[in-house]
């Protein structure tokens, strides 16, 4: 029987400069999978990405840990290779292979020379689609994971960011660690793995994205070729993704055998979807992005108080971090917070001074281009888009809406989201304790493990 034609969807993409002209193509393949590619023929590279929309959000306090431990141990082996083979794969023709987790989307990816894409490809599907979960593996990297989640808690500037997200969403899924738990990795089989795939690794829930030098009609092919059979009525993909609440804003201190007090100070914030999206992330390039931050330039350069210190922003499906970070000494944390709290008032009170709001905008907008130079940037930024979309913004839009950020937008911003009663505060103090002394780290999570830091918008 005659297969239906595929719906294909197309953008050319007008450049913002000639080093980043491109356009991208979208087709759904006929099982439902949506392949999304940018050509840039100039280069000799592809990387080339499989996402699953799947994270630590999706998951339950039971089986918190997952999504991230799957990511690991299909690199274990398949029905068509060893952990070996999947190992050498790539590497053997000058590539690499890897994965990430995140609270909202898995991804495996690739990059390679333009000649094996077709390698890549078959590698990175038969990861998705063919993992064995080896019982002799499983009980290895349960040790693999479990030293990566103790070696979280030795680093405290990055493991402060996950007690804060424990601390904005309290009990919901997005104040889960990635990484999960102790208790759970041991408890995981490969019963468990298999049926967590079979529920969320189906078609609606794949994007297959790639940039680089390689045409669209190409991709599609291979994508055909490879994952195109998957069947869609393996399962639907369904999954409870409820909104968090607003939680009553408090501050946490812990006490940790380290040199440096550690502080993050924020709350929640807008989504990836919101309206406010472009000025939230203008005001966070304004406030603590850079050298020429007002965060860096008073509390680093006026005041000596810190070597680090910055803001950012974490935008989900539906909901958002806005978060602020130093690094101090113990004696000047309440000094700190306080000129953290000023600039947040400075902001509420005070339109920004429209040089400084310009000069905000141009920084914001030459980081934005500056990345795109990076051929595994592009494919990370097709395939997120059209996970969070279904489709890929241009560029210039992207800059216009940039550009049209008004002073008024902004302040309004930070009077909505910097409000006492919104603002969370979570303080690693130096003490030192006996290493087996975990009472900071149950009272935070109810004797959960250790999370991993957000990636910041």
């Amino acid at each position: 029987m005659k297969r239906p034609t595929h719906k294909s969807f197309i953008s050319s993409v007008q450049p913002a400069t000639k080093a980043t002209q491109s356009s991208y193509k979208k087709t759904i393949l006929n099982n439902g999978i949506r392949v999304v590619s940018e050509e840039i023929p100039h280069v000799r590279s592809v990387s080339i990405g499989i996402w699953i929309n799947v994270g630590s959000r999706d998951e339950q306090d039971s089986n918190n840990g997952v999504s991230h431990f799957i990511e690991h141990m299909v690199f274990k082996g398949t029905r068509n290779r060893s952990v070996r083979e999947i190992a050498r794969s790539l590497e053997s023709v000058g590539g690499y292979l890897n994965a990430f987790t995140g609270k909202e989307h898995t991804c495996y990816y690739a990059r390679s020379l333009d000649e094996y894409s077709e390698l890549a490809l078959d590698v990175l599907s038969d990861l998705v689609q063919h993992a064995v979960f080896p019982e002799k593996e499983l009980e290895k990297e349960k040790g693999v994971v479990i030293e990566e989640l103790r070696n979280a808690e030795d680093d405290p500037d990055d493991i402060i960011h996950d007690y804060f997200d424990k601390a904005l969403f309290g009990s919901h899924p997005l104040g889960f660690p990635v990484m999960g738990t102790e208790p759970n990795l041991r408890s995981f089989t490969q019963a468990d793995l298999n049926r967590y795939v079979q529920r969320h690794y189906v078609p609606c829930n794949l994007v297959v994205a790639a940039a680089g030098n390689i045409g669209h009609s190409r991709l599609v092919e291979l994508a055909e070729k490879f994952i195109g059979r998957l069947p869609s009525q393996a399962g639907d993909g369904s999954r409870s993704r409820g909104k968090p609440s607003v939680y009553r804003a408090e501050r946490r201190e812990f006490a940790k055998p380290i040199q440096q007090a550690h502080v993050c100070l924020g709350s929640q914030a807008f989504s990836i979807r919101s309206k406010q999206r472009f000025p939230l992330l203008v005001l966070n390039t304004l406030l603590g992005d850079g050298m020429s931050s007002r965060l860096f330039q008073n509390i680093r350069e006026k005041y000596g108080f810190a070597y680090s210190v910055y803001s950012y922003v974490t935008m989900m499906s539906d909901a958002g971090v806005f978060g602020s970070y130093i690094g101090t000494d113990k004696n000047h944390v309440p000094a700190s917070i306080d000129l953290i709290m000023k600039e947040l008032e400075k902001l509420r009170t005070r339109p920004v001074p429209r040089a400084e709001l310009n000069r905000t905008k141009a920084q914001l907008k030459g980081n934005m281009m500056l990345s795109l130079e990076s051929i595994p940037n592009r494919m990370m930024r097709l395939g997120s888009s059209v996970l969070y979309f279904d489709e890929v913004k241009p560029i210039d839009s992207i800059l216009r809406q940039i550009n049209a950020v008004t002073q008024d937008e902004i302040q309004a911003i930070a009077q909505e989201l910097f409000v006492e009663r919104k603002l969370s505060t979570v303080v690693f103090l130096p003490e030192a304790r006996p290493a087996g002394d975990t009472r900071a780290l149950a009272a935070l999570r109810g004797d959960r493990g250790p999370k991993r830091r957000p990636a910041r918008a």
